[in-house]
Protein backbone atom coordinates (compact mmCIF):
# COMPACT_ATOMS: atom_id res chain seq x y z
CA UNK A 1 0.00 0.00 0.00
CA UNK A 2 1.19 3.50 -0.77
CA UNK A 3 0.13 6.96 0.20
CA UNK A 4 -0.96 8.90 -2.89
CA UNK A 5 -1.60 12.62 -3.33
CA UNK A 6 -4.20 13.00 -6.09
CA UNK A 7 -3.64 16.29 -7.93
CA UNK A 8 -6.51 17.16 -10.26
CA UNK A 9 -8.78 19.91 -11.55
CA UNK A 10 -11.81 17.61 -11.16
CA UNK A 11 -13.21 19.35 -8.09
CA UNK A 12 -14.03 22.55 -9.97
CA UNK A 13 -17.10 21.30 -11.82
CA UNK A 14 -20.03 19.08 -11.02
CA UNK A 15 -19.54 17.24 -14.31
CA UNK A 16 -16.14 15.85 -13.26
CA UNK A 17 -16.62 15.24 -9.53
CA UNK A 18 -18.20 11.84 -10.15
CA UNK A 19 -15.15 10.67 -12.08
CA UNK A 20 -12.92 11.98 -9.29
CA UNK A 21 -14.85 9.82 -6.81
CA UNK A 22 -14.56 6.78 -9.12
CA UNK A 23 -10.82 7.28 -9.51
CA UNK A 24 -10.32 7.57 -5.74
CA UNK A 25 -12.43 4.45 -5.25
CA UNK A 26 -10.32 2.47 -7.74
CA UNK A 27 -7.11 3.58 -6.06
CA UNK A 28 -8.45 2.66 -2.63
CA UNK A 29 -9.63 -0.76 -3.86
CA UNK A 30 -5.99 -1.39 -4.76
CA UNK A 31 -5.03 -0.68 -1.15
CA UNK A 32 -3.72 2.85 -1.58
CA UNK A 33 -4.37 5.63 0.91
CA UNK A 34 -5.53 8.60 -1.17
CA UNK A 35 -5.02 12.19 -0.09
CA UNK A 36 -7.39 14.38 -2.10
CA UNK A 37 -6.77 18.12 -1.68
CA UNK A 38 -10.38 18.79 -2.73
CA UNK A 39 -11.57 16.97 0.39
CA UNK A 40 -9.09 18.81 2.57
CA UNK A 41 -10.00 22.20 1.07
CA UNK A 42 -13.73 21.58 1.48
CA UNK A 43 -13.17 20.79 5.14
CA UNK A 44 -11.32 24.08 5.60
CA UNK A 45 -14.14 26.06 3.96
CA UNK A 46 -16.99 24.59 6.04
CA UNK A 47 -16.88 27.20 8.79
CA UNK A 48 -16.31 30.02 6.34
CA UNK A 49 -19.38 29.11 4.27
CA UNK A 50 -21.63 29.45 7.31
CA UNK A 51 -20.36 32.97 8.12
CA UNK A 52 -19.74 34.26 4.63
CA UNK A 53 -23.06 36.12 4.22
CA UNK A 54 -22.54 38.08 7.45
CA UNK A 55 -19.10 39.45 6.55
CA UNK A 56 -18.14 42.76 5.05
CA UNK A 57 -16.17 42.54 1.79
CA UNK A 58 -12.99 43.42 3.72
CA UNK A 59 -13.61 40.72 6.35
CA UNK A 60 -14.40 38.19 3.64
CA UNK A 61 -11.18 39.00 1.74
CA UNK A 62 -9.10 38.82 4.93
CA UNK A 63 -10.55 35.45 5.91
CA UNK A 64 -10.10 34.10 2.38
CA UNK A 65 -6.43 35.15 2.43
CA UNK A 66 -5.95 33.15 5.63
CA UNK A 67 -7.86 30.15 4.24
CA UNK A 68 -5.86 30.23 1.01
CA UNK A 69 -2.57 30.16 2.94
CA UNK A 70 -3.83 27.38 5.23
CA UNK A 71 -4.95 25.26 2.27
CA UNK A 72 -1.69 25.89 0.38
CA UNK A 73 0.27 24.81 3.45
CA UNK A 74 -1.90 21.70 3.92
CA UNK A 75 -1.28 20.74 0.29
CA UNK A 76 2.47 21.29 0.67
CA UNK A 77 2.60 19.11 3.77
CA UNK A 78 0.41 16.46 2.13
CA UNK A 79 2.73 16.21 -0.88
CA UNK A 80 5.75 16.01 1.43
CA UNK A 81 4.08 13.15 3.33
CA UNK A 82 3.32 10.82 0.41
CA UNK A 83 5.39 8.47 -1.70
CA UNK A 84 3.52 9.06 -4.96
CA UNK A 85 1.64 11.85 -6.70
CA UNK A 86 -1.00 10.97 -9.27
CA UNK A 87 -1.55 14.02 -11.48
CA UNK A 88 -4.66 14.29 -13.64
CA UNK A 89 -3.67 16.22 -16.74
CA UNK A 90 -7.02 16.56 -18.54
CA UNK A 91 -8.20 19.83 -20.04
CA UNK A 92 -7.21 22.09 -22.91
CA UNK A 93 -3.99 22.71 -20.98
CA UNK A 94 -2.70 21.21 -17.74
CA UNK A 95 -4.40 22.92 -14.79
CA UNK A 96 -2.04 25.47 -13.22
CA UNK A 97 -2.52 24.10 -9.70
CA UNK A 98 -1.86 20.55 -10.87
CA UNK A 99 1.23 21.71 -12.79
CA UNK A 100 2.59 23.43 -9.67
CA UNK A 101 1.93 20.30 -7.58
CA UNK A 102 3.82 18.23 -10.18
CA UNK A 103 6.80 20.62 -10.04
CA UNK A 104 6.84 20.67 -6.24
CA UNK A 105 6.56 16.87 -6.05
CA UNK A 106 9.46 16.52 -8.50
CA UNK A 107 11.57 18.91 -6.42
CA UNK A 108 10.82 16.77 -3.35
CA UNK A 109 11.90 13.57 -5.11
CA UNK A 110 8.43 12.01 -5.32
CA UNK A 111 7.42 9.54 -8.01
CA UNK A 112 4.73 11.06 -10.22
CA UNK A 113 2.25 9.21 -12.38
CA UNK A 114 0.35 11.34 -14.88
CA UNK A 115 -3.06 10.43 -16.25
CA UNK A 116 -4.51 12.07 -19.35
CA UNK A 117 -7.73 10.57 -20.65
CA UNK A 118 -8.50 13.74 -22.62
CA UNK A 119 -8.17 13.14 -26.37
CA UNK A 120 -7.14 16.70 -27.20
CA UNK A 121 -3.52 17.35 -28.10
CA UNK A 122 -1.87 19.94 -25.85
CA UNK A 123 1.87 19.42 -26.10
CA UNK A 124 4.28 21.62 -27.98
CA UNK A 125 4.78 18.95 -30.65
CA UNK A 126 3.73 15.42 -31.55
CA UNK A 127 6.27 13.91 -29.14
CA UNK A 128 4.65 15.47 -26.07
CA UNK A 129 1.32 14.45 -24.58
CA UNK A 130 1.11 17.58 -22.40
CA UNK A 131 3.29 20.63 -21.77
CA UNK A 132 6.87 19.44 -22.29
CA UNK A 133 8.09 20.67 -18.90
CA UNK A 134 5.26 18.94 -17.03
CA UNK A 135 5.92 15.78 -19.02
CA UNK A 136 9.64 16.00 -18.21
CA UNK A 137 9.01 16.38 -14.45
CA UNK A 138 6.75 13.33 -14.50
CA UNK A 139 9.00 11.09 -16.59
CA UNK A 140 12.12 12.01 -14.61
CA UNK A 141 10.47 11.71 -11.21
CA UNK A 142 11.34 9.11 -8.61
CA UNK A 143 14.54 8.04 -10.30
CA UNK A 144 12.81 7.84 -13.70
CA UNK A 145 9.96 5.68 -12.40
CA UNK A 146 7.31 8.27 -13.31
CA UNK A 147 5.07 7.70 -16.30
CA UNK A 148 2.21 9.18 -18.31
CA UNK A 149 -0.82 7.01 -19.02
CA UNK A 150 -3.90 7.43 -21.21
CA UNK A 151 -6.28 5.03 -19.43
CA UNK A 152 -7.23 4.37 -15.83
CA UNK A 153 -6.40 0.64 -16.13
CA UNK A 154 -2.91 1.59 -17.38
CA UNK A 155 -2.55 4.03 -14.48
CA UNK A 156 -3.55 1.37 -11.95
CA UNK A 157 -1.17 -1.17 -13.51
CA UNK A 158 1.71 1.34 -13.47
CA UNK A 159 1.04 2.13 -9.82
CA UNK A 160 0.98 -1.58 -8.97
CA UNK A 161 4.24 -2.19 -10.85
CA UNK A 162 5.83 0.93 -9.37
CA UNK A 163 4.99 -0.11 -5.83
CA UNK A 164 6.35 -3.62 -6.36
CA UNK A 165 9.69 -2.27 -7.59
CA UNK A 166 10.24 -0.14 -4.46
Amino acid sequence: MSKIYLASPYGFTQSTRGFLQELKSELRKRGHKVIDPWDEGAEQFKGFKGREGRMSPEERAAELRLLNRRIGDLNRRAIEGVEVVVAVLDGPDVDSGTASEVGFAFARGKTIFGYRGDIRLTGENEATLVNLQVQYWIEESGGRRGRLMRTVPDLLAALDAGMESR
